[in-house]
């Protein structure tokens, strides 16, 4: 499984690459798609795939995901701009194949008034109509940013701000890294079985289960076949319209 991080020498990709290499995963099996290769040479160090991907730059795109089955899309940093150069990596996603795009959204994208949240919602959509499986990641808000308030306090003693009582879910960049390399991990075995033995399932259900995802891993339900589509007239539903249908209908 190939996975493709973009944006990798910011301060989340870097920290996401890291969490993937400890959780297991090949530095091989990695693609950092940068601006700048140059400034991506301890990541190429460390045996990941280095390949330009310049989100202001499509052309440069398609070729940074040749191979990929997997990719996160980190939003870029340059609001205003973030709705053309996120659908040009959805876009390119879509004509590639890849199997999951990941996006670093914010909170409640769809539904909040927050100043930062229409590029997000924007590229969510653009996702949603891509037809590319997906996983939205809600990063909220950066402990991080708050370092610079830190630094006013450590220097003059007081703490500007006009947010009065509001209240932040903020998390760590290292945590949101956490959670977006747990977004492409496949349990081993054992571990799974131990996941389903902490949610309480008896043995027998539990081999059951366990054997399922065995036979799918060794591609037991890997079918190509044309006579669905033969038989009703019309290519079947794709996976993602399926849920997406599925989950209307229950709300």
């Amino acid at each position: 499984m190939t996975i493709l991080v973009t944006a990798a020498t910011g301060h989340l990709g870097r920290l996401v690459i890291d969490r993937l290499i400890a959780r297991g995963a090949d530095a091989s099996d990695i693609v950092a798609g940068v601006r700048t290769p140059a400034k991506a040479a301890d990541l190429a160090e460390k045996g990941v795939q280095v390949r330009n991907l310049d989100y202001d730059k499509p052309a440069s795109i398609p070729a940074a995901l040749e191979g990929i089955d997997r990719v996160l899309l980190i939003s870029s940093p340059e609001i205003g701009s973030r709705v053309p150069q996120h659908t040009a990596v959805v876009d390119a996603a879509a004509a590639a194949g890849v199997q999951l795009l990941a996006y670093t959204s914010c909170g409640e994208a769809l539904t909040t008034d927050f100043m930062l949240a229409p590029e997000h919602k924007a590229t969510e959509e653009a996702i949603h109509a891509s037809g590319v499986p997906f996983t939205v990641l809600r990063n909220v808000w950066y402990i991080e940013n708050y370092l610079p308030n830190a630094a006013q306090v450590k220097e003059t003693g007081v703490l500007l701000g006009a947010a009065g009582a509001g209240r932040v879910a903020a998390a760590t960049r290292k945590d949101y890294a956490d959670a977006a390399a747990v977004v492409y991990q496949d349990l081993p075995a054992e571990r799974y079985r131990a996941g389903l033995e902490v949610a309480g399932l008896d043995e027998g259900t539990i081999g059951f289960l366990a054997g399922l995802a065995d036979g799918i891993a060794t591609g037991g339900l890997d079918i190509e076949s044309p006579a669905l589509a033969e038989l009703i007239g019309h290519e079947p539903t794709t996976f993602a319209e399926g849920i997406r249908a599925a989950l209307a209908g229950a709300e």
